[in-house]
């Protein structure tokens, strides 16, 4: 399994990411859909290589086809999104209005349901740290039905590939 290779390659000093790793790929807040789209979305937006191939291989077990599209595109959507909205609001109130004039249809029709799209959306700009964005997700999130506590699963398991990642990337850098 592709979950326990990453586990396998991290050095002792991520041993907590190790055991994170292990106990958020088992959670129970989260549907199937939900869990292994947010792992995968956040995977991509680790923009690690190695994280990416081994969460996106072991995912195809766990996501349908329209599932992987959707958090591949939530992925790729607020990897703009985020730089945008962040932009805009350190810009100021000069820049509020302006509109925004880029393609996002991915958000209105992501091809699953809406409330898992956004949750993908929603871990994905937790790692790019847009507070617009994610605020404006969980909103939507919430309204779909989700728990607090499947937000806050969501925002641990991006919490935990970003550090995987970091992990992964000082490893073969040393």
């Amino acid at each position: 399994m592709s979950i326990d290779n990453l586990k396998s390659s991290l050095p002792e000093y991520a041993k907590d990411q190790k055991l994170n790793l292990g106990t958020l790929a088992r959670g129970t807040e989260l549907n199937e859909q939900q869990l292994w789209g947010t792992l995968l979305a956040c995977a991509a937006a680790t923009r690690n290589d190695t994280v990416l191939s081994e969460i996106a291989e072991e995912a195809k077990e766990h996501l349908s086809e329209e599932a992987i599209d959707a958090a591949y595109g939530a992925a790729t959507v607020m990897a703009m999104n985020n730089v945008a909205y962040r932009a805009k609001g350190w810009l100021g109130d000069d820049y509020a209005q302006v509109k925004f004039g880029l393609r996002m249809n991915i958000i209105s029709k992501p091809g699953i349901e809406k409330a898992d799209f956004e949750l993908f959306a929603l871990a994905v700009s937790t790692i790019n740290g847009c507070e617009h964005c994610a605020v404006a997700h969980e909103k939507v999130v919430r309204e779909g039905g989700l728990t607090k506590e499947q937000v806050w699963e969501a925002i641990k398991i991006a919490g935990v590939i970003q550090a995987v990642a970091q992990a992964v990337q000082i490893e073969a850098a040393r």
